[in-house]
């Protein structure tokens, strides 16, 4: 039973992989225009040490670590908000649980298209539009993607419009596993709503928000469709919103340079993996105690 899924791995994960560590070893280019020639570790000293390669990929890297530290907690902390309104026996609830989880449906190239009409840096632009009308026109319109102090967030407040809704979702589904029972007996002792979701509701969303924190820490780290689209198609930062995933493709398609794309791929799967784990070990521990 477990073969398919074993030979599926295998052949999109790490066959994959694999190619990318051995290619990695090599000056090779993605056209083959010259014979691919034997680097060794070259390209790893060069991601590290070279300040032409390095200066790029640690600030990719920087970007990324941001974009995570903020979106991670936030994220959740919204989607677990959100669940625990739309788990309440309101009228309307289906509406709302439609109306909160339409982002997720739309592909991030639409979502990215949407909020680049909205940060637009013309007057224009549906922020910039709505703020000079809140000010009475005193509010001069900002370059909200091509500003280094924004852009990064712009996107971050993108990311998390689009992907809150997937993980209310996932969280409404864990809270609706926990017995009433264990409300009502709370009520019955006089616990109050904050009494009951700390002694109740998170305890019986361990396992939920375990699974919540992995995927938003691998998908935050995975940014890459919003980035390039705003990069190219409006003017954004290229500098504050650069990722490792953008510097890896960049060094691909524009240098045409396939030995440093997959190192940059290697180390930053090393990197996530590292992270993952460590998480995972940190907040069973947290939960166990």
């Amino acid at each position: 039973m477990a073969a398919p899924a074993v030979l599926g791995l295998a052949a999109f994960v790490a066959v994959p992989f694999i190619v990318a560590i051995v290619l990695s070893f090599y000056d090779a280019q993605l056209n083959q225009v010259r014979t691919p020639k034997f680097f060794g570790f070259t390209q790893y000293v060069r991601l590290f040490t070279d300040p032409v390669v390095a200066g790029p990929f640690f600030r990719s890297l920087l970007n990324n670590l941001v974009f995570a530290i903020v979106v991670i907690p936030v994220q959740t902390a919204i989607a677990l908000g959100l669940a625990i309104l739309l788990n309440s026996k309101l009228k309307g609830i289906p509406v709302f649980r439609t109306i909160f989880f339409m982002p997720v449906v739309f592909p991030m190239a639409l979502v990215a298209v949407i909020w680049r009409l909205i940060l637009d840096r013309s007057g224009n632009g549906l922020l910039n539009a709505f703020t000079g009308f809140v000010t009475a026109g005193h509010f001069v319109p900002q370059d909200w993607l091509g500003s280094a102090g924004t852009a990064l967030g712009a996107v971050i407040l993108l990311s998390i419009w689009q992907g809150a809704g997937f993980q209310m979702v996932i969280i409404l589904a864990g809270l609706q596993e926990i017995p009433t029972e264990r409300f009502e007996a709370a009520s019955l002792d006089r616990a109050n709503a904050w009494q009951q979701f700390i002694h109740i509701t998170l305890p019986g969303l361990r396992n939920t928000l375990i699974f919540v924190t992995l995927y938003t820490t691998i998908m935050a780290f995975q940014l890459y469709d919003q980035v390039y689209i705003l990069i190219k198609t409006a003017g954004g930062n290229q500098t504050a919103l650069q990722t490792v995933l953008y510097q890896g493709t960049s060094s691909l398609f524009d240098e045409n340079n396939l030995g440093r794309a997959a190192a940059v791929t290697v180390v930053f799967f090393a990197i996530v993996l590292v992270i993952a784990l460590v998480q995972r070990s940190l907040l069973k521990q947290r939960t166990e105690e």
